[in-house]
């Protein structure tokens, strides 16, 4: 079984919405309404955790694609996927549910796309506090993707360790993408444009992202861009999705579909 490749991705004006195809981010950065006269010149701006899905099965087909923008007043918009081959026309695949607290800012909606089913998530204009509930969408533990974003002076550095040892070999499809608001200066990923890099993430390894990117700091422009930042330290969230249960509910391998698509 082969993966079928990334969605197609677009960054640009406007929040995600019912009709963007999978793999669409779009975001509209958020308006600043007042101005704080200090700038704190070393911040730490967050430090985010995502699934990757590390799931301990020897046979079936995964996929988790995130796709995020970060706005240049630190908001946060993307999209995750989370989706596996189906054992029988009964399998929905990881099923996820919106925070009551993001009510408004995050919905989901099933997905089905090249033979994998599951879950899609749209989130728009986050705080990096809101980020953190994202943690509460499932209470499946499978593994976690650390992420940090700090600040020093108007450079943003971006670092991250992932973790897939314990990933299926065959059958996974694991990818992350960033789009900045200015040109990413350096970075170990796969450049997609001067403000987009990706990554696709090997299972059974341990990988590591890293990105630089210049923009100035939103705190000299108003402080609405910071509500929700972590300040002080970095701290890791775990964006917790369902597919574990599903492989231990299902531990025989995935069977052909009578429709003719691909298994695992």
């Amino acid at each position: 079984m082969t993966p079928a490749g990334p969605a197609t991705r677009r960054i640009g004006p406007g929040g995600p919405t019912a009709g963007h195809r999978p793999g669409t981010i779009s975001f509209v950065p958020p308006s600043s309404t007042s101005v704080r006269p200090t700038v704190i010149r070393r911040r730490v701006i967050a430090a985010l955790g995502l699934l990757v899905l590390l799931v301990p099965a020897l046979t079936g087909c995964l996929r988790v694609q995130t796709s995020m923008g970060i706005s240049s007043d630190d908001r946060v918009s993307g999209q995750i996927v989370a989706a596996t081959i189906p054992i029988d026309e009964n399998d929905k695949g990881p099923e996820l549910t919106v925070p009551s607290a993001l009510a408004g800012k995050v919905r989901v909606q099933e997905y089905a796309q090249d033979g994998y089913v599951g879950s899609q998530v749209f989130f728009s204009n986050l705080t990096f506090g809101d980020v953190q509930q994202l943690a509460t969408m499932s209470d499946q533990s499978a593994g976690s993707f650390q992420l940090s974003l700090q600040r020093a002076g108007d450079l943003v550095s971006l670092t991250g360790r992932v973790d897939l040892e314990a990933a299926p070999e065959r059958g996974t499809d694991v990818q992350f993408t960033i789009a900045f608001p200015a040109r990413v200066a350096t970075t170990n990923g796969d450049r997609e444009s001067d403000s987009i890099v990706s990554w696709k993430l090997p299972a059974g390894e341990v990988s590591t992202l890293r990105a630089e990117v210049r923009y100035s700091d939103p705190n000299t422009r108003g402080f609405a861009g910071w509500a929700g930042i972590v300040a002080g330290g970095a701290m890791a969230v775990t964006l917790l999705i369902g597919a574990l249960a599903w492989f231990t509910r299902n531990p025989t391998p995935a069977r052909t579909p009578s429709n003719g698509r691909p298994g695992s």
